[in-house]
C-alpha cells in the first residue's frame, strides 16, 4: 500500500503497522512513527489522544482490514479457485516478500497479540483483526463450495497454520516453512469441497 495522498493520521497507523511488523510494539515508538510519517511530532497527541494504546490498535486494526481484502485479490488472480489455490496465494505474499527483503518483518497482528496478550484493548483490537481477516476467507472458501459450516473452521484453520509458519520462516531465515504448509494444508483444504 502507498500512502502518497493520505494525510498525516493515516500515514501514522500506516507507519505503525509497518514499524510493529518490524520491531514489535515495545520497540516501536510514537516519535519514530511520527518520524516514518514524516508527520508533525505534535500530531500525534492530536490524532491519538489516547496515546501509543490507541495507535497500536488502530494499526491492527488497519492491518486486520487490509488482510481481509487482500482476499478478494488473492482469488481474483486463481485461474481457477480453489481453497489449496487461496491458501497457496496468501503464503506467496509471504514468500515473495522474504525472498526480496529479507525476513525482518512479519503481521503486525501477530506482533501485537504477543506483546500485548494482557491488555484488554490491544487483545480485543488483534481479535477483532483476524476476525476481519477470516470472514472474507470464510466467505471465500463458502464460494469454491466448501459447506458454509465447515469454511469458518477452515479459514482459522488457514490462518492460524499461516502465522505460525510465518513466525517458524523468520526463525529459521527460510522459507521451507511456509511451502511445506502450503504443500501439506492443500489437499486437506480442497478436500473439505462438496462433490
Amino acid at each position: 500500500m502507498t500512502q502518497a495522498g493520505h494525510g498525516p493520521r493515516e500515514r501514522m497507523v500506516f507507519s505503525a503497522a509497518q514499524l510493529i511488523r518490524r520491531n514489535g510494539v515495545t520497540a516501536t515508538g510514537m516519535r519514530e512513527v511520527a518520524a516514518h510519517a514524516r508527520a508533525p511530532r505534535g500530531s500525534l497527541q492530536h490524532y491519538f489522544p489516547g496515546g501509543k494504546e490507541q495507535l497500536v490498535n488502530e494499526a491492527v486494526g488497519w492491518a486486520g482490514r487490509y488482510a481481509g481484502k487482500r482476499v478478494a485479490r488473492f482469488v481474483a488472480g486463481l485461474r481457477q479457485p480453489t481453497p489449496s489455490g487461496l491458501f497457496a496465494a496468501m503464503a506467496a505474499q509471504w514468500t515473495d516478500e522474504y525472498a526480496a527483503d529479507g525476513f525482518a518483518a512479519g503481521c503486525p497482528v501477530a506482533a501485537a497479540t504477543v506483546d500485548c496478550a494482557t491488555g484488554d484493548s490491544t487483545r480485543e483490537a488483534a481479535a477483532a483483526a483476524f476476525a476481519a481477516w477470516c470472514t472474507p476467507v470464510a466467505a471465500a472458501l463458502t464460494d469454491m463450495g466448501v459447506p458454509a459450516a465447515r469454511a469458518a473452521s477452515l479459514a482459522t484453520l488457514m490462518i492460524s497454520t499461516l502465522e505460525g509458519a510465518i513466525l517458524l520462516s523468520r526463525a529459521e531465515r527460510d522459507v521451507r516453512p511456509l511451502t511445506t504448509a502450503v504443500r501439506e494444508l492443500g489437499p486437506l483444504l480442497d478436500a473439505a469441497v462438496r462433490p
